[in-house]
């Protein structure tokens, strides 16, 4: 009997092409779309249009289709994961936490309970499996959409449970299969933003769950520049949504000061904007654990940036990856992921 597969069907033409791809290859696949959030009235969403896109999609393909409602998990682990990050002022990662708390764990879950015996979803990534029954997780051939990096948080027997049948395809190539199988979606422009809420004002959506604390921002010399809402509200990094007119050249969030509830603003040139090392907390390992450090390795501390050398030490129950070039915007909270060549092998917190 073929393998049965539950496909996270989104409304994107990625994932309409993962469920092509494996009915194609033999597979008893069904969709399955992940109701995660629904905005307030009144409140830009995509979730209502998407389920019909993939219930449209479904029906071409002449798969089955089921919703699951997984609103209070997500809220649960993901949104309060996110304000909570927030409040304590460093910058979560909601997307590596929508993966490894939901996708890969609620909805692999409810799948195999089911009776499927995989799951599989439209990620740019590969799996492999290596001596020892390890498995792998490798960038995708799209160098561009590589997202690894957002899979980051996966354990072994979430990735011994899932496919990522586009991960050797790159995304042309993927557009192009879509328009061969004429799939309805297969013009249908990508989804941005946060996931499963799509792109929205981050300092807007937030201010619903945080109450909003203003303060002043400053310059490097202490200059009151203007005001803002709430120093949680920034990002190291950030340019937009300052709304500072009339300076000379562009100004980016250096440093946030919780406790003056003070937002730092300095220019490009600014080297509190950089920085050769950053420490880890909570070092989550893919496969093997029992690495000899110091490493020499590569890494991102966001998605989509360019491999980084590093060194990688490890003292007590914390690691400090030292860079080989100085770093812009380093921000705490967000992840960092280490790659030995194509395989991503651990993932750690940015204190």
């Amino acid at each position: 009997m073929p393998k049965k597969i539950l496909v996270g069907l989104s409304g994107g033409v990625d994932s309409a092409v993962t469920a092509y791809l494996l009915k194609k290859q033999g597979y008893d696949v069904t969709a399955g779309f992940m109701i995660n959030y629904l905005a307030p009235e009144g409140e830009k969403c995509s979730t209502l249009e998407d389920i019909e896109v993939a219930k449209e999609v479904a029906k071409y393909l002449d798969i089955p289709f089921f919703t699951f409602d997984f609103r209070s998990e997500y809220e649960e682990k993901v949104l309060n994961y996110m304000y909570e990050g927030y409040k304590k002022g460093i910058t979560p990662n909601p997307d590596i936490m929508c993966n490894s708390e939901v996708k890969f764990k609620v909805f692999l879950d409810e799948a195999l309970e089911a009776g499927f015996d995989m799951v599989a979803t439209g990620h740019y990534a590969k799996i492999t499996k290596g001596s020892g029954d390890i498995f792998h997780l490798k960038k995708g051939v799209d160098q561009n959409k590589d997202q690894s990096y957002f899979l980051a948080g996966l354990n072994q027997k979430q990735l011994s449970k899932a496919l990522f049948p586009i991960g050797d395809l790159e995304k042309p190539r993927v557009r192009e299969v879509a328009l061969e199988a004429g799939l309805p979606n297969a013009m249908r422009k990508d989804s941005q933003g946060i996931c499963f809420v799509g792109k929205v004002n981050m300092a807007d959506f937030l201010e619903k769950k945080i109450k909003p604390k203003p303060g002043n921002i400053v310059d490097t010399n202490g200059k009151i520049l203007g005001i803002h809402k709430g120093s949680f509200y920034y990002t190291i990094g950030q340019r937009k949504g300052l709304d500072l007119g009339g300076q000379p050249e562009p100004v980016f969030v250096v440093k946030k000061d919780l406790e003056k509830n003070e937002v730092v603003v300095g220019t490009e040139k600014d080297m509190d904007l950089y920085d050769d090392k950053l420490t880890i907390k909570n070092m989550h390992f893919i496969g093997k654990t029992d690495f000899k450090f110091p490493m020499k390795l590569k890494c991102k501390i966001r998605y989509r940036q360019a491999d980084q050398d590093c060194s990688l030490t490890k003292t007590g129950e914390k690691y400090e990856v030292i860079f080989n070039e100085k770093q812009r915007a380093i921000a705490s909270g967000q992840i960092c992921a280490f790659y030995d060549g194509d395989d991503l092998i651990m993932s750690g917190v940015i204190e």
